[in-house]
């Protein structure tokens, strides 16, 4: 971890009492109402939060870069705008991590690699700089697999997962993960191309906003796969997450593929409820080799929504096989033109897992490449047409229970086990539809088990409806982890 006064991790201070009850676990909503009512200084909640990283990230290596000398400049100038009457919202003098695929200017944005280690944007990517706008007080990068693909570069530590570092930390917004759920920030900017802002949200016990495909802009974020690519929030609850997902919305001119829909009132969604809203249920795809625990998470869920007023309605989910078997090729074809240039004159400075997945794609036969894209609307049109009966669909994040390092290191042996983890997610990747991952449970190992809803398109108010409504009544995301 380095810093911006230094670029080396300080020596960690010594003497501090926050725990899991204290300032550090506030959410980012409440935390930012409390700066707003003047009840505590930003400034107060950036040293605190710096010390916590200090103590606590030289371990967990959330972080790629810590922002001391900026933090405490923005947190100071928020502190002098609210004093003077100018609040800018909920979070004003809040502090946010930026994943580093996100270019900020002036600073170091690697995306995880080593080719791209001395790149310093001149500019900042548009959620950055609309952060900015929002008085967010930005306190670090976070660290990433490699170009935001499946492992992390050789040359990096990856993070470690702060309710047991035997477990997986999730993948590839790993970083931003780890640092929401153990305390080092509030919220977290993240991507999704493959279940990116899932895992990691599963993994760590946080909720992860995955919204539509084109809702937020990507200019300025490194791409892997950008017709995949979804730029999203991590936060410690639904409500905390749709805060920063309302910051970062929207239209923007640097980005032609940004959509044109004007941004729904989130806050106001969190208080509607879920009654009367239709939540869908594939039975048979829910169970299909989901493990004991899983499933019970799944049916207290809908329990849980039903006592809530929701209508449960049985639905049949599209077969995944052929669409998740399409996901790596129709990936590896436009990582290959994102790193074209770059690949072709450091071939040496890539990871291994990386260089292949951009081999293969440039290998691919234009023809067969042609089918996959066919096979992807016509996916996509049949997840659109599941939405008319439906409001929101409930599925696993991964059918299984929480994965060990061990287990990971398998899965390169093990291309069925690989496509298991994908069954739930990279399907809503190919067809750009919102989700939302929030905790449901604990294995009997202590460790998180996220839940999924997902959303017809641009439907991320009715996510955040669910999404809080059912965090209102249970507790699973109030848990943190003892470090």
């Amino acid at each position: 971890m380095r810093t911006s006064q230094d670029l080396c991790a300080p020596p960690a201070p010594t003497g501090t009492t926050e725990n899991a009850t204290g300032l550090a676990y506030l959410g980012l909503v409440e935390v930012g109402a409390l700066i707003a009512d003047r009840a505590i200084t930003s400034r107060d909640v950036v040293e605190s939060q710096l010390r916590r990283i200090a103590e606590r990230d030289t371990e967990l290596k959330g972080y790629v870069l810590v922002l001391e000398a900026s933090a405490r400049a923005e947190a100071d100038e928020a502190d002098r705008e609210i004093a003077a009457g100018r609040h800018r919202g909920p979070l004003h003098g809040v502090p946010i991590a930026v994943k580093d695929l996100f270019w900020l200017k002036d600073a170091p944005t690697a995306a995880g690699t080593a080719v791209h280690r001395t790149f310093v944007p001149d500019v900042d990517a548009t959620v950055v700089q609309r952060l900015r706008d929002a008085g967010a007080v930005l306190i670090g990068k976070t660290e990433l697999t490699e170009g935001a693909y499946s492992d992390h570069h050789p040359s990096v530590t990856p993070p470690k997962n702060p309710w047991n570092d035997d477990y997986w930390p999730g993948i590839s917004s790993s970083g931003s993960g780890v640092a929401t759920a153990a305390g080092l920030c509030y919220g977290a900017l993240a991507s999704d191309t493959g279940g990116s802002i899932r895992w990691p949200a599963a993994a760590n016990g946080v909720t992860g906003l995955k919204p539509t495909w084109g809702r937020v802009s990507r200019f300025g974020a490194f791409a892997l796969a950008p017709s995949l690519d979804h730029v999203g929030t991590m936060a410690r609850s639904t409500i905390d997450a749709a805060a920063v997902l309302a910051a970062i919305a929207g239209r923007d001119p640097r980005d032609p593929t940004a959509l044109q829909d004007p941004v729904p009132d989130y806050r106001a969604a969190a208080d509607t409820g879920v009654r009367g809203l239709r939540v869908g249920v594939d039975r048979a795809w829910n169970s299909a080799d989901v493990d004991p625990e899983t499933q019970a998470a799944l049916g207290e869920a809908l329990r849980v929504f039903a006592d809530l007023g929701a209508e449960i309605v049985d639905v049949r989910f599209p077969d995944v096989a052929q669409i998740v078997a399409d996901w790596v090729p129709n990936c590896a074809v436009e990582a290959a033109v994102a790193h074209e240039a770059s690949f072709a004159a450091h071939r040496d400075q890539y990871g291994p897992v990386l260089a292949g997945v951009i081999e293969a794609g440039a290998a691919l036969f234009g023809l067969d490449y042609q089918k996959i894209l066919l096979r992807r609307a016509a996916f996509r049109g049949a997840v659109d047409a599941l939405f008319s009966a439906v409001d929101l669909l409930l599925t696993p994040v991964q059918p299984f229970a929480p994965l060990t390092l061990k287990a990971i290191a398998t899965l390169g042996e093990q291309p069925e086990l690989i496509a298991m983890l994908q069954r739930y997610t990279c399907p809503f990747d190919m067809s750009g539809h919102p989700t939302l991952t929030f905790p449901g449970g604990f294995s009997n190992a202590g460790m998180p088990i996220g839940l999924q809803l997902v959303a017809g398109r641009l439907k991320e108010a009715d996510l955040v409806a669910g999404g809080a409504a059912f965090q209102a009544t249970t507790s699973w995301h109030q848990r943190h982890p003892e470090i």
